[in-house]
C-alpha cells in the first residue's frame, strides 16, 4: 500500500494531509505484509497499477484486470477486497483529521474561517444589521436535528471505535512539541490500532435490535453532542456580546437534537410501546449520569468557604430544608463549604429521580438549584466574574432536560384509519369509516374532537391486537409526559398523509388516551403536535390545500394555539425523489413549503419545515449548511428541523472538532440567512418570477423523462435488480427494518434506501442525477436562454445548491465500473438498450451542468472535493470488479456458499467507504 499512498503525492494539494495519508499507507503496508506476507502486498499493487491502467483506456489491461480478478482465490481474494477497504477508511481518517487541523489554523489567524460564528456576526456588524434585528431573529430561531435509525451506516461500532482512535492519534501527531521518543511511541500506537483494523470483523454477524439502535444513537451524544451543544450557545453569545457590547446577550436555546430511534413504528413492528418506553429510560439514564458526572466535577472546584465570603441567604435555608434528605454519613462534612453542601444533596436527588420522594420531580427542579448557586455565587464574586462550567451545565439542563432528546413517534397513516375504523364500529358511530368519502370522515372526526365523551370500551380484548397497541402507543405518550415531562414527547407524524382525515385520525386517538382533552367548559388542551409527512411528488402538490382546510377548522385552531401557533411539517425527499427524480422532487418540495407558507400566513400560523433528508444525494443529502441556504429564505426564521442519519452521524459527530465545525457553521448559515431573510438587503432571496416560471418547465421535462425510464419501461425493475447488489443488501445487516414494507416485491414498497444504497454500488449513482440533463437541455435548447440558467446559478441559493449536488453525484458515478454490472443481467440486449439510454443521459446531464456553471470539467469550482473524488475512483473499481464477480458466482450458484457471500458483502462495505455514500 505505500506505492498507493505514495501515489496521492501529486494528487493531494495539501503536505500535511499528503503527510497522513502517505504514514498510514506505510503503516497498512507493513500490517498486509506481517498478516498476509509480501505477496498480499504485490498482488493488491499488481490490481491497482492494471486498474489505473484500465482507466487511460488501453484495452489489453482491461482483459488482463479481469483475468487477474478471475484468477483469485479465497483466502487470498477476501484479504485483497479488505486491504483496499481498510486502505479508504484510512483516507477518510486522514481527511476527517485535516478538516480539524484546518479549523485549528484559521482559530490561530484571526479566527474568521468561513461559517464560523465570529466571521457570520463580524459580517452582521460590518453590513450594518442592527441589534434589535439580530435579537428578534434570534428569538424566534429553532434549529433541531433528529437522528435516525435508517440503515444506511455500514460499519460496526467496534470497527468505528478504532477509527477514533486512530484519529485521535493522528491528532497529537500534529503536536509540535513532541520528543522523538513520543512520536515514535505514538507511531507504534498507530500501528497497533491499524494491525486491530485488519484483524477486526467489518462484518455484523446479526441484524441490529431496535435496541442496540438506540444504544448507537446515545452514542454520540455521550461522546460529543452533551458538551458540543451548550458550547456553541455559549460561543455565540460571547460573540454577540463583543461585537454588540451595549447589548445585554442571552441566546436562547436555538440547537437542539431530537431522535426517532425506538419512536418510529411506520413498517417497523419490531417498535412496540414498551420497547419506546424502555428507550425514554435509556435517554433518562444517560441524561442523569452525565449531570452526575458534571456536578461532581463542579462540586470538586467550588471550595469557598462561608469563612472568608457570604453565601446568600435563600442557599443557606434551602440546605437547611433539604439536609434531612442525606442519611448518616452522606453529608459533607464540611459545614463552612455552602456550595459542596448544598452540591451533596443535589447529587442524592439526581439519584433518585422517579422515585416519587427522595428525587427531583422535574428538571425544571434540578435547574432552579443550579440556578440557586449561580445567583449566590455572583453576589460575592468580582465584575466580570464567571464560572462556565456552571454556565455551561444550566444550559445542558435546559437542553436536555431529563429526557435528553425529544422523541418523535411515526406511523403510517392506513395503521391509524384501521384502528379508527374499528373503534367507530364498536360504538356505532360508523359501520365502516374507511368506506366513508374524505367529507363524511373530516365531519364525523371533527364532530367526536368536539364532543367531550370517550368513545374507547374498557376491556382490550374487545379490539383486535393491531387496535389495542394503537391505543396503548398513544397511552404510553400520555405516562410519558408525566414521567419524563412533555418535551419527552412533542411530536407524532403521520406517514404518507393524503388528506385532512389523516391528521384528525391521530387527534381522535390522543384525545381517548388524554393526550388532546376537550374540557367540559369547551377549552381544549394538548400535548402532542401532529405533523403531516408530504412524501410523494401528488402528497406534495396537494399539500397546500391540506393545510388550508384544516387550517380553517376552529376546533384545529384551538390545538394550534396549544403549540404557540405552530404547525410542523414534514417533507420526505426519499420517496418524492424515486417518484420523480431528483431534479423534479427537489422543485415540488420547494414549491410547496412556499404555498404552504403562504396559507399559514394567511392563519397567522407559523411553520416548522421538517426535512427527512438522507445521507446520499439520491436522498436529498449534501453538507448540511447546503441545505439550509437551498430553502425558501421565508421559511427558516420560524424554525428547521432536519434528520441527520446513517454515515451522517458517524462522519459529522464522532469528534468533537468535526461535530463543532459541523454545527457551528450549520448555526451560522441559518442565523445570516433568517437575518438577511428580515432585512430590505435580501428580497425574496433573489429569486424572480422568471426563474420559477424556468424551473417548472424544467421539472416538466425532467419528470416526464424519468417516469419514462422507471415507470413506463417494462424491463426497468429487472434490470435494476440484476444490475446492482440489491438481492444482497439484505445480509448486510445494517438496520432492524426490513427493505421493503410488507415484505413486498413491488416498486412501489421498496424502501428508498436500499433503492438509493444498490444504485450507488454499481457506480451509476441514478437517483442523485438522472433526468436533469434532459431537463436542463430541454429549455436551453427550447428558449435559448443559458445566460438565463448561468445567472439563476450565480444568485439563486436554491439553484446553486441543485446543480451543484448533481455534478458532485456526477463526479462520485463511473460508467466504466457500471458498464461491468450489466453483465449480470440475464437479457442482454435489454441490459445494452437500457445501460445506452443511462449513459447518454449521463453525457447530456454533464454537458448541460457545464455550460451553466461555466467550467471545463466537473467540479472545478470546488477543488478540494474533486480532488477527493478523483483519488478515490480509481481504487473502488478493484471492489467494484471484485463485487460482480462474486455477485454473479453466487447468483449462478443453487447452494449458497457463506465465503463468496462474505467477500461481496466486504466489497458492498469498502465502496460504501470509498464513496462515502451508502443510502
Amino acid at each position: 500500500m505505500t506505492t498507493i499512498l505514495e501515489s496521492a503525492k501529486s494528487e493531494h494539494s495539501s503536505s500535511p494531509l499528503r503527510r497522513d495519508v502517505k504514514s498510514l499507507g506505510q503503516l497498512l503496508g507493513k500490517v498486509l505484509v506481517q498478516q498476509g506476507g509480501q505477496a498480499l502486498l504485490d498482488k493488491v499493487e499488481k490490481i491497482r497499477e492494471m486498474t489505473k491502467s484500465l482507466r487511460n483506456n488501453d484495452e489489453l489491461s482491461y482483459q488482463e484486470l479481469k483475468n487477474e480478478i478471475a484468477s483469485l482465490k479465497h483466502p487470498e481474494r477476501q484479504q485483497v477486497i479488505r486491504a483496499f477497504a481498510v486502505y479508504f477508511h484510512l483516507v477518510n481518517i486522514a481527511e476527517q483529521n485535516h478538516r480539524i487541523r484546518r479549523r485549528r489554523e484559521y482559530q490561530l489567524k484571526d479566527g474568521h474561517q468561513p461559517g464560523s460564528l465570529e466571521c457570520t456576526v463580524t459580517q452582521f456588524k460590518e453590513n450594518g444589521i442592527d441589534a434589535e434585528i439580530i435579537k428578534n431573529v434570534i428569538e424566534k430561531l429553532s434549529m433541531e436535528l433528529i437522528i435516525t435509525a435508517h440503515p444506511t451506516e455500514a460499519t460496526r461500532r467496534s470497527v468505528l471505535e478504532i477509527h477514533k482512535r486512530i484519529a485521535l492519534l493522528l491528532h497529537q501527531l500534529d503536536q509540535t512539541i513532541l520528543t522523538p521518543r513520543e512520536r515514535e511511541e505514538l507511531n507504534e500506537k498507530l500501528f497497533n490500532e491499524i494491525t486491530i483494523l485488519w484483524q477486526s470483523d467489518e462484518l455484523r454477524d446479526r441484524k441490529p435490535t431496535v435496541m442496540d439502535e438506540v444504544a448507537n444513537g446515545l452514542y454520540y451524544f455521550d461522546e460529543t453532542l452533551f458538551e458540543v451543544l451548550p458550547q456553541i450557545h455559549q460561543e455565540l453569545e460571547e460573540t454577540l456580546q463583543e461585537h454588540y457590547s451595549a447589548e445585554d446577550w442571552h441566546v436562547p436555546n436555538i440547537l437542539r437534537f431530537g431522535s426517532w430511534i425506538g419512536g418510529d413504528r411506520d413498517g417497523n413492528p419490531n417498535v412496540t410501546p414498551a420497547l419506546t418506553w424502555k428507550t425514554l429510560k435509556k435517554h433518562r439514564k444517560l441524561v442523569l449520569r452525565k449531570y452526575h458526572t458534571s456536578l461532581t466535577n463542579l462540586m470538586k472546584q467550588m471550595s469557598q468557604s462561608s469563612k472568608q465570603i457570604a453565601i446568600s441567604k435563600e442557599l443557606t435555608d434551602s440546605i437547611h430544608e433539604e439536609l434531612s434528605i442525606l442519611k448518616d454519613g452522606e453529608q459533607w462534612k464540611i459545614e463552612h463549604e455552602a456550595y459542596r453542601c448544598k452540591m451533596a444533596i443535589m447529587l442524592k436527588k439526581l439519584e433518585q429521580v422517579g422515585k416519587p420522594k427522595e428525587g427531583y420531580q422535574s428538571s425544571e427542579e434540578f435547574l432552579e438549584d443550579l440556578q440557586l448557586i449561580k445567583r449566590s455565587l455572583l453576589g460575592h464574586s468580582p465584575d466580570g466574574f464567571r464560572l462556565k462550567s456552571l454556565d455551561q451545565l444550566i444550559r445542558q439542563v435546559e437542553l436536555f432536560g431529563f429526557h435528553l432528546a425529544t422523541l418523535d413517534i411515526r406511523n403510517h397513516s392506513g395503521e391509524h384509519e384501521a384502528a379508527i375504523t374499528e373503534i367507530f364500529h364498536s360504538v356505532n358511530l360508523a359501520t365502516d369509516y374507511s368506506r366513508l368519502d374524505e367529507e363524511e370522515k373530516v365531519e364525523l372526526l371533527g364532530k367526536v374532537l368536539q364532543d367531550p365523551r370517550p368513545l374507547l370500551l374498557p376491556f382490550a380484548e374487545d379490539y383486535s391486537k393491531e387496535t389495542s397497541q394503537m391505543i396503548d402507543v398513544f397511552r404510553m405518550i400520555n405516562k410519558a409526559h408525566e414521567e419524563f415531562g412533555d418535551r419527552s414527547i412533542e411530536v407524532y407524524l403521520v406517514s404518507m398523509t393524503e388528506s385532512v382525515s389523516d391528521l384528525l385520525e391521530v387527534l381522535v386517538l390522543a384525545k381517548e388516551a388524554g393526550v388532546y382533552r376537550l374540557h367540559a367548559d369547551g377549552r381544549v388542551e394538548s400535548k402532542l403536535n401532529v405533523a403531516p409527512l408530504l412524501e410523494t411528488i401528488d402528497d406534495l402538490v396537494s399539500g397546500p390545500a391540506i393545510m388550508k382546510k384544516l387550517f380553517s377548522m376552529d376546533f384545529y385552531q384551538q390545538q394550534l394555539k396549544q403549540h404557540g401557533n405552530v404547525q410542523e411539517i414534514m417533507l420526505g425527499y426519499s420517496d418524492g425523489s424515486k417518484d420523480g427524480g431528483t431534479l423534479t422532487a427537489n422543485w415540488k418540495l420547494y414549491k410547496a413549503q412556499q404555498e404552504i407558507h403562504e396559507v399559514a400566513d394567511q392563519y397567522n400560523v407559523r411553520l416548522k419545515f421538517f426535512h427527512g433528508r438522507g445521507g446520499s444525494l439520491g436522498r436529498g443529502g449534501g453538507p448540511l449548511y447546503r441545505s439550509i441556504l437551498s430553502q425558501p429564505a421565508e421559511t427558516l426564521g420560524d424554525g428547521f428541523k432536519i434528520t441527520e442519519q446513517g454515515e451522517v452521524l458517524s462522519s459529522r459527530y464522532s469528534l468533537y472538532d468535526i461535530a463543532y465545525r459541523s454545527l457551528e457553521q450549520a448555526t451560522s448559515t441559518l442565523l445570516s440567512a433568517a437575518a438577511n431573510a428580515s432585512t430590505d438587503a435580501q428580497q425574496n432571496d433573489s429569486r424572480t418570477k422568471a426563474w420559477e416560471d424556468v424551473m417548472e418547465g424544467i421539472s416538466s421535462a425532467s419528470l416526464m423523462k424519468y417516469q419514462e425510464l422507471v415507470f413506463n419501461d417494462p424491463d426497468f425493475l429487472t434490470y435494476f435488480k440484476q444490475a446492482t447488489p440489491l438481492p444482497e443488501l439484505g445480509s448486510l445487516n445494517i438496520g432492524s427494518r426490513p427493505m421493503s414494507r410488507k415484505g413486498s416485491e413491488r416498486f412501489e414498497d421498496l424502501r428508498a434506501i436500499p433503492w438509493v444504497f444498490a444504485w450507488t454500488q454499481s457506480r451509476q449513482l441514478l437517483p442523485a442525477w438522472y433526468a436533469a440533463g434532459t431537463g436542463l437541455q430541454h429549455y436551453m435548447e427550447n428558449n435559448d436562454q443559458l445566460n438565463l440558467l448561468q445567472q439563476m446559478y450565480n444568485d439563486w441559493p436554491f439553484f446553486r445548491s441543485t446543480i451543484d449536488n448533481l455534478q458532485m453525484a456526477l463526479m462520485k458515478a463511473d460508467l466504466t465500473a457500471a458498464r461491468e454490472y450489466t453483465g449480470m443481467v440475464k437479457d442482454q440486449e435489454m441490459a445494452k438498450r437500457i445501460f445506452s439510454e443511462i449513459e447518454n443521459e449521463y453525457h447530456r446531464t454533464t454537458e448541460a451542468i457545464l455550460l451553466i456553471t461555466q467550467q471545463d470539467h466537473l467540479m472545478d469550482q470546488l477543488p478540494n472535493i474533486k480532488e477527493s473524488i478523483r483519488l478515490r475512483n480509481p481504487y473502488v473499481d478493484p471492489l467494484s470488479f471484485l463485487q460482480v464477480e462474486l455477485i454473479s458466482k453466487l447468483r449462478e450458484d443453487e447452494q449458497l456458499d457463506e465465503d463468496l457471500l462474505r467477500e461481496a458483502l466486504l466489497t458492498i462495505n469498502g465502496i460504501a467507504a470509498g464513496l462515502r455514500n451508502t443510502g
